[in-house]
C-alpha cells in the first residue's frame, strides 16, 4: 500500500529528509510536547492538540449525533490539552453538508451536552480538566455550501469546480447580516462554556475567500484593509460582547498553487505584468507578507491562538494534507510528502518567530505517522511552533497524547497511514442521510463498516 513511507526507524526518516534537502528535523526526546503553557492567562497542560476534524455525523437539524458524541468523547479521553472543536456553521445556508453541525437556539443544548461529556471523559481518565481548553470553530462554507454555493469573489482556479462562473457574489448587506450571525454564535458558545471560538479563515471557505478578494468591489474587496475588514470588525464585537472568551483563528497562510495566475489567492504573490511567470510555479511561491500582517492585526484585536494551515481540500489537497494515497477524486501529488510537511513547518515557523507571544498551532504532522511527535518536539524546542496538532491523525489515534505522556512515544499500530479513506467517506453520498460519516477506516472497525456501505452505495 505504501508508496512513500518506508521508514522502519527514525534515523531512516532523518536520512531521507537530509538526502532530499528537506529542512525537517526530529528529536528523540518528546518531552518538550509535554510541557505546560499559558494561553490568554489559562494554564494548559501540554503542547498537544486535536485539530478540527468534521465527522459529517450530526443530525439533519445540525445537532451532534451519536457518532459526534463518540468522537468527541474519544478526544476528551485521549489526553490532548487543546481540543479544537470542528467546523460549526453559524447559518443553515452556510453548512458544507447536510450533517454538519450548526449553532443556534435549537441545537445549543446538545452542543452544551457534547462539551460537558467531552470534559467528563477527560476527567474520568486524568482526574482533572482545569488544564484542558475546548473550543468551537465557527464557519460559513461559502462556495462549498450545500446545496447552493455562496461566493465572495470569482476565481479562474476554483469557479470551474462548482460551476460558479456566473454566480452572483454575496452582497455587502448580506455580509453585514452574516457578521451578526457570527457574533450571536460566539456569544452563545461562550454561554455554553466553550473556552474559545475559532473564526475559520482557511481552506477556501467564505472568510478565507474574502481575504483573497482582490477583484471584489466595495468595502470587503480590493485593498488589504478592505479584505481584512470583515474579520477585524467581527473580532472587535466579539471581544466586546463576550468578555473572557478566548479568541482564535485557523488561518490559511498560503492558499496554494494558482496554476492560472489569476488574482485572488491569499499568501501568494500578485502576478507581475512585467514577469508573466511570477506566481505560477508548482509551489506557488508562498509569500507570507499579507498573512503575517493580518496576524499582527488580529493579535492586536485580542486573538490569542493562531492555527496555521494552507491549501484547499477541493483543488490542491496535497498542500494542506500531505498524503500517502490521494482521495478517490484526487490526483498524484507533484511532490514527495516530505516537501509538503516542510512547507507547513517553514511557514508556521515564520508566524511563530514573527509573533513569539502568540500560541501558534502547527499542522502537517499526520503523514509522519508515529514519528510525528519527534518532529513536533523538535519544532517546539526550536521555537518554531507552540503546539503540535493532529487532525486526520487524531481520527485514527485519538489517544496519541496519552500514549506520549505514559510511554514516551506514539504507537505505529495506531497511527494514521495517510490513505485518505476518511476523505473518501466525506465525499461519498448516502441517500438517506446526505453522506456517510467520516472516520478512520484502517484503525476503527466502525468506519471500516461505513466504508463498505459507501462502496456498496457507489457501485
Amino acid at each position: 500500500m505504501s508508496k512513500y513511507f518506508n521508514y522502519k526507524a527514525l534515523d531512516q526518516l532523518r536520512t531521507d529528509a537530509e538526502s532530499r534537502a528537506v529542512a525537517v528535523t526530529f528529536d528523540d526526546d518528546v518531552s518538550p510536547l509535554l510541557q505546560p503553557l499559558t494561553v490568554a492567562g489559562r494554564a494548559v497542560g501540554s503542547r498537544l492538540a486535536v485539530h478540527p476534524m468534521e465527522g459529517c455525523d450530526g443530525t439533519l437539524e445540525g445537532a451532534p449525533g451519536d457518532l459526534t458524541f463518540r468522537r468527541w468523547e474519544r478526544f476528551g479521553a485521549g489526553g490532548a490539552k487543546i481540543i479544537w472543536g470542528e467546523a460549526t456553521a453559524v447559518v443553515p445556508e452556510g453548512r458544507a453538508n447536510p450533517r454538519q453541525l450548526l449553532l443556534n437556539e435549537t441545537t445549543a443544548p446538545e452542543l452544551e451536552r457534547l462539551l460537558n461529556q467531552t470534559r467528563a471523559a477527560h476527567r474520568a481518565r486524568f482526574g482533572r480538566d482545569e488544564d484542558l481548553l475546548v473550543g468551537l470553530q465557527l464557519t460559513h462554507s461559502g462556495r462549498w455550501s450545500y446545496p447552493n454555493p455562496i461566493i465572495a469573489r470569482h476565481s479562474a482556479t476554483i469557479d470551474p469546480i462548482k460551476h460558479t462562473e456566473t454566480t452572483t457574489l454575496i452582497d455587502d448587506t448580506s455580509l453585514e447580516r452574516l457578521a451578526e450571525a457570527y457574533l450571536r454564535a460566539a456569544v452563545t458558545a461562550h454561554s455554553l462554556g466553550f473556552d474559545f471560538v475559532d473564526i475559520k479563515q482557511c481552506h477556501t471557505y467564505l472568510l478565507n475567500e474574502i481575504l483573497g478578494a482582490r477583484n471584489r468591489h466595495g468595502p470587503y474587496g480590493g485593498s488589504f484593509e478592505n479584505r481584512s475588514r470583515f474579520v477585524r470588525e467581527l473580532l472587535e464585537r466579539i471581544r466586546s460582547d463576550a468578555p473572557g472568551l478566548i479568541l482564535a483563528t485557523r488561518l490559511n497562510v498560503f492558499d496554494g498553487p494558482r496554476y492560472t495566475g489569476a488574482p485572488g489567492e491569499f499568501g501568494v504573490p500578485v502576478p507581475d505584468p512585467d514577469n508573466p511567470g511570477w506566481g505560477t510555479s508548482a509551489d506557488g511561491l508562498p509569500d507570507p507578507a499579507e498573512p503575517l500582517a493580518l496576524i499582527g492585526l488580529l493579535r492586536d484585536l485580542g486573538v490569542a491562538m493562531v492555527n496555521v494551515t494552507m491549501g484547499s481540500p477541493y483543488f490542491n489537497p496535497h498542500i494542506g494534507r500531505p498524503f500517502e494515497r490521494a482521495p478517490v477524486d484526487g490526483y498524484q501529488p507533484p511532490e514527495h510528502p516530505l516537501t509538503g510537511v516542510e512547507r507547513h513547518f517553514r511557514l508556521t515557523a515564520a508566524v511563530q518567530q514573527a509573533y513569539p507571544e502568540l500560541t501558534v498551532l502547527g499542522t502537517g504532522y499526520s503523514w509522519l505517522r508515529h514519528f510525528a511527535a519527534n518532529a513536533g518536539a523538535a519544532n517546539v524546542a526550536a521555537g518554531r511552533v507552540s503546539v503540535m496538532g493532529l487532525g486526520r491523525g487524531a481520527l485514527a489515534y485519538p489517544d496519541f497524547a496519552a500514549d506520549l505522556a505514559e510511554a514516551g512515544s506514539m504507537d505505529l499500530r495506531k497511527a494514521c497511514i495517510g490513505v485518505s479513506y476518511c476523505t473518501a467517506l466525506m465525499r461519498a453520498k448516502n441517500n438517506e442521510l446526505g453522506q456517510f460519516a467520516a472516520g478512520c477506516v484502517p484503525r476503527d472497525p466502525l468506519y471500516a463498516q461505513e466504508f463498505k456501505l459507501a462502496q456498496k452505495a457507489g457501485s
